[in-house]
C-alpha cells in the first residue's frame, strides 16, 4: 500500500513516513476495499456470481482504483454473457493501469477474433429484438429469438430468464424448469432465477390424496396380499381351506351349467350385438373420416395463409433488423472503443464512429443501458479533448476566411466535446450572427454570458446582442 500524497510505501504506522500525512482512515478505506474485492473472490469461486457482482461493486464504491476488482468484476460479468459491460470494466481497467494490465488481454481476447466480435454483435442485435417482440405480444417469435441468441451464448442469463418467462406464460412449466435450472449452473444465488424456480416448482408439485382413510384400513384388514413374481395376490382372510367332494361337484356342475347357457343363450345375442356395434362404428368413422377430409382443406388454406403472413414478418423482421438504431448504436461504439484501443492517437476515426452514435431520441430522453452509456461517456472522456481541439482548429480556419457554412458544424462539435471551450462557443455564435440566423446567434451569446461571466468574451457577446436588439426594434423601412 503507498500514500495517496506522495505514493511513498506505507508502514504499520498511521501517519506517512515519507510526507507525515495521516493515512489513519485512507487504510481503512483500502483495507475494507479489499476485503470486498475477498469476499467477491470466493463468491466467485463457488458461482455465486450475483453475489460477487455485489461484493465487487461495494469494492469499487470505497477504492475505485482497485485494478484487480475491476477486472474481475468484468470477468464475472463475462460469464454471465453481460459482454458490453465486461468489455467497459476492462477498459477502465486499462485506462487506470496501462501497463502490466491482464485487462489487455482480456480486450485482446475479444478484439482479436473477428468471429467471437461478431456473435457479441449479434447476441446483443437478437436479444434486443425479442425484446421488441415481448413488448409487441409477439410472444413466439420472442421465443425464436430467444433460442438464437441462447445458441450463440449460452451463458447469457437474461436471456435464459427471460425464455423461462414466457414457458411460464404459456405453462410450459417443464421447459421453463429447464432454462431455470441452466440458470442456476451458471449463477447458484441469482435472486430472480431462484424466484421462478420456486413459482414452476409449486405448479409441477402433485397433489397428495388422502392416506390412510379408516375405511381403507378396514378393508386391508379383510384380506391378505402377497407376491408372487411380479404379480400381487389378494386372498379374502375369511376363505375356508376345506375341501370337499361336494365343493368340486358343485364347482363342476356350475361350470357345465355356464358353458352350455354361453352357447346357447349369450353367445347368439353377444355376436348380434357385436356386429350392430361394428356397423355403428363404421359409420361413425366414416363420418369423422369426411369430417376430417373437410378440416385438413380448410386447415391447407390456413397453411398457405400463414406462410405468406409469415414470409411478410420475415422481410419486415430483416428490414428492422437493419434500421434499428439502438442496435446500430451498439456497433458504432464497440467500433470506437476498438479504434481507441488500435490507435488512442487517431482521434478522427473515434470521432467518426462515435458521431454515428444518438446518445437521445426526440424527447431528449434515452433508451440505452447503464454500461452502453458508461462506456460511452468513458471513450468521450479519453478522447473528447483532443476531438474537440481538431474541430475546433478546422472551425477557427474556415472562420477567419468568413468560411462560415463549414465554419458552424466544426465549431458545434468542438463546444459539444469541450463544453468549457468558450473561444469555440464565442465563435460559433458570431458565426450565427453573420449568416443571419438570429434566434441561434441570441442563444449562443446567451450561453456565453452565463458560461464564461466577467470575461472579454461575454462583454463582446453583450454587444452583439444589443445590436440584435437595436435591428429587432427598429421599425421596417
Amino acid at each position: 500500500m503507498v500514500c495517496y500524497q506522495c505514493g511513498c510505501t506505507l508502514s504499520e504506522h498511521d501517519f506517512c513516513t515519507s510526507c507525515g500525512a495521516d493515512v489513519a482512515l485512507y487504510k481503512k478505506i483500502i483495507y475494507i476495499s479489499n476485503r470486498f474485492y475477498n469476499e467477491g473472490l470466493e463468491r466467485a469461486n463457488v458461482r455465486d456470481l450475483t453475489g460477487a457482482i455485489n461484493s465487487l461493486r461495494q469494492s469499487l464504491k470505497f477504492n475505485k482504483n482497485n485494478v484487480e476488482a475491476r477486472n474481475l468484476l468484468g470477468l464475472v460479468y463475462f460469464e454471465t454473457g453481460e459482454v458490453v459491460a465486461a468489455l467497459s470494466e476492462w477498459v477502465i481497467s486499462k485506462n487506470l493501469r496501462p501497463k502490466k494490465n491482464i485487462a489487455d488481454d482480456y480486450i485482446d481476447m475479444i478484439q482479436t477474433n473477428q468471429n467471437r466480435l461478431d456473435i457479441i454483435n449479434q447476441t446483443i442485435k437478437k436479444y434486443n429484438q425479442a425484446l421488441t417482440y415481448c413488448n409487441q405480444d409477439s410472444l413466439d417469435l420472442a421465443v425464436i429469438q430467444l433460442k438464437k441468441v441462447l445458441s450463440l451464448n449460452p451463458k447469457f442469463i437474461r436471456a435464459h430468464q427471460l425464455l423461462a418467462l414466457l414457458y411460464i406464460n404459456s405453462e410450459e412449466w417443464e421447459k421453463a424448469k429447464r432454462e431455470l435450472t441452466k440458470c442456476t449452473e451458471i449463477d447458484t444465488n441469482n435472486t430472480a432465477t431462484l424466484r421462478y424456480l420456486k413459482e414452476v416448482d409449486e405448479m409441477l408439485m402433485p397433489e397428495e390424496g388422502v392416506k390412510n382413510s379408516p375405511r381403507k384400513k378396514h378393508r386391508s384388514e379383510e384380506i391378505i396380499k402377497y407376491q408372487s413374481g411380479n404379480e400381487t395376490i389378494i386372498q379374502p382372510v375369511n376363505m375356508k381351506e376345506g375341501k370337499g367332494v361336494t365343493s368340486l361337484l358343485n364347482l363342476g356342475i356350475g361350470i357345465l351349467i355356464g358353458l352350455a347357457a354361453a352357447v346357447f343363450l349369450i353367445l347368439p345375442a353377444r355376436i348380434q350385438t357385436a356386429r350392430a356395434g361394428i356397423d355403428e362404428e363404421l359409420r361413425k368413422v366414416s363420418e369423422q373420416l369426411d369430417s376430417k377430409t373437410a378440416t385438413i382443406n380448410e386447415q391447407q388454406l390456413q397453411i398457405d395463409e400463414l406462410t405468406a403472413e409469415n414470409d411478410s414478418l420475415q422481410q419486415q423482421m430483416q428490414d428492422y433488423l437493419g434500421t434499428d438504431g439502438t442496435m446500430q448504436a451498439a456497433d458504432s461504439l464497440m467500433e470506437a472503443a476498438a479504434a481507441y484501443l488500435n490507435d488512442p492517437e487517431d482521434v478522427t476515426a473515434v470521432a467518426d464512429y462515435l458521431e454515428e452514435i444518438e446518445t437521445e431520441d426526440e424527447e431528449g430522453e434515452t433508451s440505452n443501458s447503464k454500461a452502453f452509456e458508461g462506456l460511452y461517456d468513458t471513450i468521450v472522456a479519453l478522447v473528447g479533448p483532443n476531438i474537440a481541439q481538431a474541430y475546433y482548429d478546422a472551425g477557427y480556419d474556415a472562420y477567419r476566411q468568413e468560411n462560415y457554412a463549414d465554419a458552424i458544424p466544426n465549431l458545434e462539435k468542438a463546444f459539444k466535446y469541450d463544453p468549457a471551450n468558450g473561444e469555440a462557443l464565442y465563435n460559433l455564435a458570431n458565426a450565427y450572427f453573420y449568416t443571419e440566423q438570429t434566434d441561434k446567434a441570441k442563444a449562443a451569446y446567451l450561453q456565453v454570458i452565463q458560461l464564461f461571466p466577467d470575461t472579454e468574451k461575454a462583454g463582446k457577446a453583450n454587444e452583439f446582442l444589443d445590436q440584435i436588439q437595436d435591428a429587432e426594434t427598429q421599425p421596417a423601412e
